[in-house]
């Protein structure tokens, strides 16, 4: 799906139906289009694609991963599962998979008040769903210490060539990117490529990823 498809924003007083809208181009976002906006906006794209194609493009995103030296070479990889048609990375973690999950450890989050707190997990372990509707490892699962971990696939509702990310609004990724024991970690950001702009708006403490990838391929930033 090309980057410059325009999309329509709906007013969030109509529930979802068109009311008023102004269609803009994703490549070129207009100032006044606030974070807000463009989450709800991302989300209903995102929600709208047929399973197939969810399908394909995250198993496309789970290749370009697999070929790529720094995912070859990552020991411990913190991961995500995926939630409201995210990219599906399950074929890297599966227990059926060819991808040979057991070299590396896995890491999950576990939403604790506003922090996340990571556990290891395979594919033999069960999960719990979480305050949020949230796949989610067991409080008694071992967690993992900072300083094993090599690499970290953040979900995104959006990322721009910067590297800057737009979330959920909970602000959980935000703050544990800033914790000075997460800083010098690699971070890619996962997200479809209909959902990589040129600019999305950034606050004063976003913090930019070290790379993106999506079904096309890695975009390294910087």
């Amino acid at each position: 799906m090309s980057p410059l498809v325009q999309r329509i924003f709906f007013d969030e007083r109509t529930r979802g139906r068109p009311h008023k809208a102004t269609v803009v181009s994703m490549e070129k976002l207009e100032p006044q289009v606030n974070k807000s906006q463009l989450r709800r906006t991302f989300l209903k794209i995102r929600h709208s694609l047929p399973l197939a194609e969810w399908k394909r493009n995250s198993d496309r995103i789970c290749a370009h991963l697999v070929a790529s030296s720094l995912f070859a070479q990552a020991k411990t990889v913190l991961a995500y599962f995926s939630f409201r048609q995210e990219p599906d990375l399950s074929p890297l973690f599966a227990a059926n998979t060819r991808m040979d999950a057991f070299s590396k450890i896995w890491g999950f989050p576990r939403c604790v008040n506003n922090s996340l707190v990571w556990h290891v997990w395979t594919p033999q372990d069960s999960l719990q769903i979480g305050v949020y509707g949230i796949s989610e490892p067991h409080a008694h699962a071992p967690t993992i210490d900072p300083a094993r971990v090599d690499l970290i696939l953040v979900p995104c509702v959006a990322c721009d060539r910067q590297g800057y990310r737009l979330g959920y609004g909970g602000g959980y990724y935000d703050r544990l990117l800033a914790a000075p024991e997460w800083a010098d970690k690699f971070t890619v950001g996962i997200v479809f490529d209909f959902a990589c702009v040129a600019q999305l708006p950034v606050a004063p403490w976003d913090k930019p990823l070290d790379a993106i990838c999506t079904e096309t391929g890695w975009k390294y930033i910087g």
